[in-house]
């Protein structure tokens, strides 16, 4: 049986480099398999493209099996696409229609600046995770992997909040351009388990105040970061984070 294709006009944004003003650009697809995948889709066009001598969309990938986070576009207005729980590599060409016209833009966060056409640079996740996303403690030798028990509840919920991606996709939902879903996961991977304890105070006024000094917003808890996470994070995360910010704040 033959694979259903479909015909679609891609509006992409074209973008130089970060001082250059960008516009979107428009090009037509026949012909693509609705099997196929948004980035496959982006490799044809890039391949036709190149075939015309023209300069091929640049975009961020790299494991295209919706670990890595790289691959976050915003598609017709929405983070990773129309479809839940899914990032950019993982979005079948299924869920759009022949003939239909779509967006494809990068994040439009300041803290998160445009390098060239749909990628942007997250370099400020990391300044936010070198500042307390880490244990210091010192282990000594390997001990036995029961030594620490742990509440399997507690244990269940920080792996949750490690499915964090780091993809950024809740902050381009966040009408305040918020960290808080990032940061708050990122604290709660900690914060529920015995290692992560011995630091917790420094550690949650520490990305507290260094995603505070590089321009995120504030939560103003809409869900909407919820909502489009690809990994599905709790906004529960950030009421932990508020409380360890707030027990923080008291000790001082």
């Amino acid at each position: 049986m033959a694979h259903k294709t479909i015909n679609i006009k891609l509006r992409v944004w074209r973008q130089k480099d970060a001082k250059s003003k960008g516009g979107f650009e428009t090009y037509e697809l026949e012909n693509i398999s609705v099997d196929s995948s948004f980035l496959e889709m982006i490799d044809v066009l890039n391949e036709k493209l190149v075939s015309e001598g023209k300069e091929p969309v640049a975009y961020d990938h790299d494991c295209r099996e919706g670990i890595c986070g790289m691959c976050s576009l915003f598609i017709n207005g929405r983070a990773h696409g129309p479809d839940s729980l899914v990032t950019t590599c993982q979005l079948h060409m299924r869920k759009f229609s022949d003939g239909e016209t779509i967006t494809v833009e990068p994040w439009r966060v300041g803290s998160f600046p445009v390098i060239k056409d749909l990628m942007v640079d997250r370099t400020a996740y990391e300044k936010i995770m070198q500042a307390g996303g880490f244990v210091s403690v010192s282990t000594g030798g390997v001990p036995d992997a029961n030594a620490i028990p742990i509440p399997k509840a507690n244990a269940d919920e920080a792996m949750d909040a490690a499915a964090c991606i780091g993809c950024g996709a809740c902050v381009a939902t966040c009408k305040n351009s918020s960290a808080m879903l990032f940061v708050a996961a990122k604290v709660s991977q900690l914060a529920l388990l015995p290692q992560g304890r011995i630091e917790a105070s420094r550690r949650a006024k520490n990305m507290v105040a260094k995603m505070d000094e590089l321009g995120f917003g504030n939560c103003s808890n809409t869900g909407a970061c919820e909502m489009e996470c690809p990994k599905g994070i709790s906004i529960a995360h950030i009421a932990r984070l508020n409380r360890e910010f707030l027990s923080a704040n008291i000790k001082g």
